[in-house]
């Protein structure tokens, strides 16, 4: 049985310390088309750009001036170890922060810099639990401290004080997601919001791949995951906190699961509404709302953005996904007979639908058969119409939108098979059409061996395109086009191509 009321005290006394850090992150109002009303709490606004801080700082400020003299010892993914470098500098005492291997590079950089001179970063394991066994085991043999990420009623607390300032904003959602990696944060936050209002409906939000929480809940106790995903980074845990669990058992009404395109899609919404990019993790509770939030017609609902330290190259990947996770992009492959005019065939049946081409994956691999990936920018309904159209026009297709090569736009060809080829890099407008256009010129002089266009969001769209020819005058009179009339292009050697299939 949980100790309810211990752990909203610790909530209350943990006010005084976090405060000393910094003032209450914004809550931010959003209004959506089905009359639902989402509150965002946007702790990608604190000082080390996520809560984590908040707990690593009410753990540390409460203990003795002798206890910290012995330093402190931490294991983290990232925000945690912010957040400990940050209460280490400002408390003015030594922590030594174990980190994986894994670590966003970013967050490495940001813990030195919170923490400068009093800090030590130690780089060990390949995930956050095996950096928390050594870091276990320092705290042991030197006798320092160790703070943990999620498993310490201090901690709990101090992310508790979130929730706390929720209500204290006057603001009392129907429903709440709270995104779930050991439970610190849904613990400390559930105790608050159930204390102040006990019908408020609370929403576990876990990974596919990471629902060590919902395990812990169905199998009575904490258990250990054999695998996790490590997409959302800040939330891959393995095992559930012994002590965050029992209060996600009594706190957390129910428990659900995003995909990681689902956390894509939600980061996409959250740049488009908010104009932040938070890292995967701090915009889980967000993706699950939002898989969810025809249910919320006319009700308010409240996700916390936990955090925005995201190296950038993950961005990429991010934005690829997005659209996915939406429902908004869907692959295609097309079976077409391999001959001059196929694809443009293709796309003049389609040219009449509310559909718009944002990427284009073709190798020519077969004499007798193509088999090119389109992807369509669609809705429910234009989806429909065009599969419908497919189908009336007798073409073969499936959707591959999750298939591995198609995820990693690995693009097979056979070069051998080009006949008299030119490869080239095309620009021309990303607006509606205007591939049509040019694949309607082309069409007259040979056919297309090679295509890898994707939506960048630019005004000009690229493509690396592959065109091969029945004869050396229907080249000339190719190449003579895009020099007087054609739109802007580069060459480039075929041997490009040849040395991909290596």
């Amino acid at each position: 049985m949980v100790n309810k009321e211990m752990l909203f005290q610790q909530i209350m006394h943990a006010r005084s310390r976090v405060y000393q850090v910094s003032s209450p992150s914004p809550l931010e109002r959003y209004s959506l088309d089905n009359g639902a009303t989402l509150f965002l709490k946007r702790e990608d606004l604190s000082p080390i750009h996520a809560y984590k801080w908040r707990g690593a700082y009410n753990m540390m400020a409460a203990q003795s001036k002798e206890a910290l003299e012995k330093g402190v010892v931490a294991a983290s993914a990232g925000n945690h170890a912010q957040g400990i470098a940050l209460a280490a500098a400002k408390l003015g005492c030594h922590a030594r922060i174990f980190m994986p291997r894994s670590v966003p590079k970013m967050k490495a950089r940001e813990v030195a810099r919170h923490g400068g001179a009093n800090v030590e970063i130690v780089i060990t394991g390949d995930n956050y639990d095996e950096s928390s066994q050594a870091a276990k085991k320092a705290a042991q043999e030197s006798g320092a401290l160790y703070i943990p990420a999620y498993d310490d009623i201090l901690v709990m607390a101090g992310q508790g004080t979130i929730g706390d300032e929720i209500i204290m904003a006057a603001v009392k959602p129907d429903i709440v997601f709270l995104q779930i990696g050991g439970g610190g944060l849904a613990a400390g936050v559930a105790c608050a919001l159930k204390t102040y209002c006990p019908d408020i409906h609370i929403v576990g939000v876990e990974g596919e791949n990471q629902a060590s929480m919902a395990a812990a809940v169905k199998n009575g106790h904490p258990v250990v995951l054999d695998n996790i995903d490590i997409f959302c980074d800040g939330t891959a845990v393995k095992k559930a906190g012994e002590v965050t669990f029992e209060y996600c058992r009594e706190f957390i009404d129910e428990f659900m699961t995003v995909s990681n395109d689902d956390v894509c899609a939600a980061a996409q919404v959250l740049w488009e509404t908010a104009r932040t990019m938070p890292e995967p993790s701090g915009a889980m509770g967000v993706a699950g709302f939002l898989k969810r939030k025809n249910e919320f017609a006319g009700k308010s609902a409240l996700a916390i953005l936990t955090g925005a330290n995201m190296d950038f190259s993950r961005l990429s990947w991010i934005s690829r996904r997005a659209g996915i996770g939406l429902s908004s992009t869907r692959y295609f492959e097309i079976k077409l007979q391999e001959r001059a005019g196929a694809m443009l065939d293709l796309l003049m049946k389609m040219d009449d639908l509310d559909i718009n081409i944002v990427d284009f994956i073709y190798g020519k691999v077969d004499d007798e058969v193509a088999f090119p990936v389109l992807g369509f920018d669609v809705n429910d309904m234009s989806l429909a119409a065009l599969e419908k159209r497919l189908r009336d026009c007798r073409f073969t297709f499936q959707d591959v939108t999750n298939r591995e090569d198609v995820a990693f736009r690995i693009v097979s060809c056979q070069p051998s098979l080009f006949k008299l080829p030119y490869i080239a890099i095309i620009e021309f407008p990303e607006r509606p059409g205007a591939l049509f256009e040019f694949m309607t010129q082309a069409a007259r002089f040979g056919n297309i061996c090679y295509f890898n266009y994707a939506n960048s969001g630019e005004q000009i769209g690229r493509g690396l395109m592959g065109f091969e020819f029945e004869n050396e005058d229907s080249r000339r009179k190719f190449l003579e086009y895009l020099e007087t009339e054609g739109p802007r292009h580069h060459p480039v050697s075929l041997d490009v191509l040849r040395y991909r299939q290596k």
